[in-house]
């Protein structure tokens, strides 16, 4: 095939993967270098004057409601090896746990980020921080079958919080941090499973519980910086089978439904469960997602944000390669920039 599009059409290139069901679309060109010291600052500027460029490649046409993408860039430090941007539906996460599974993964097998021979471990700097990851290699190092990484410093925030839920009534949940903030509770007091046939039910009472938390309760980074004090999602928690510790389900950003166990929110869990004495350092525990995928996840290490008690997670996973896109943005379509439909 010959075609070449108008010179004034945008290309968007992409390489896309999944991690444990998640997907992620590595952005490869067509997206400008972002101005900023760092990745939060660099966040700043893709919302305010490239955002259009997320919603062409998260959004419908070219993507769905529950895409994900990330954009690799320099890193802001000088130890750093890469930098790294989330998208999705609603704008830009902090962090994303599948998302540095993936990028690791894509990364590495399709030449993205070169490393000195020998070397596996991977600096990353996120907007919540540095994150540093291993690639797992092939007996024959052609392939990284997994990756495991040290999650920024996570913690829980607040113990058994009671507020008012439309439709529900009073639900109890702990806020935690993994990266982000998430809402954590036993799926079973809304009267529901964590099981595929659920899928929108489970949205829909997500979204509703982190629609009150946000009203009812102000959530404070203890670093202070302005931009993580945000709600990202809702974690639904429930049993599971022989030698897996729970289930669990994350609704986040504007009802986009995790298929992966979640990095950022097992993180969290753990947080959570080791501040409840649940969880020891170095004990390991298994956590499978809505469609059965699995993460492992640990206390690697205890520590203090601030004024709080906090730990840092290790998260270990697969993602799989699935495509490579070249999209083309005409400038006379009316859906240019995308459309969500919820």
């Amino acid at each position: 095939m010959n075609y070449e599009p108008p010179a004034d059409w945008l290309r968007l290139t992409t390489l896309d993967a999944h991690t444990a069901g998640e997907p992620l679309r590595v952005i490869t060109g067509g997206f400008p270098a972002l101005a900023g010291a760092t990745i939060l600052d660099r966040r700043r500027d893709a919302r305010q004057n490239w955002d259009h460029l997320r919603r062409a490649l998260m959004l419908e046409p070219r993507g769905h409601a529950d895409m994900y993408g990330c954009l690799l860039m320099p890193p802001a430090t000088d130890d750093g090896d890469v930098g790294v941007l989330f998208l999705h539906n609603e704008g830009y996460s902090t962090m994303c746990g599948h998302g540095i599974i993936g990028l690791v993964k894509v990364g590495l097998e399709c030449g993205l980020i070169e490393l000195p021979p020998g070397q596996d471990v991977l600096r990353i700097d996120t907007p919540a921080g540095r994150v540093t990851a291993t690639a797992h290699r092939s007996d024959d190092g052609a392939r990284v079958d997994q990756v495991s990484f040290l999650n920024v410093p996570s913690f829980l925030h607040t113990r058994d919080l009671v507020v008012e839920v439309a439709g529900y009534g009073a639900v109890t949940c702990d806020v935690g941090y993994g990266g982000a903030f998430y809402a954590c509770l036993e799926a079973q007091q809304l009267g529901l499973t964590v099981e595929p046939a659920n899928f929108a039910r489970l949205a829909q009472a997500g979204m509703a519980v982190k629609r009150a938390v946000m009203e009812q309760h102000a959530l404070r980074h203890p670093d202070g910086d302005q931009d993580l004090n945000f709600l990202y999602g809702t974690i639904f928690s429930g049993p599971a089978g022989d030698g897996v510790h729970s289930r669990n389900v994350c609704i986040f950003a504007d009802g986009e439904v995790d298929r992966s166990p979640t990095g950022t929110g097992v993180s969290c869990r753990a947080a959570i469960l080791h501040a409840r004495g649940e969880l020891p350092v170095g004990e390991r525990i298994t956590i499978e997602s809505l469609i059965g995928t699995r993460f492992d996840v640990s206390v690697h290490e205890e520590t203090t944000v601030g004024a709080l008690p906090a730990v840092v997670p290790e998260v270990r996973g697969a993602a799989y390669i699935t495509g490579r896109h070249e999209f083309f943005v005409d400038p006379a379509d009316p859906l240019r920039d995308g459309v969500l439909l919820r």
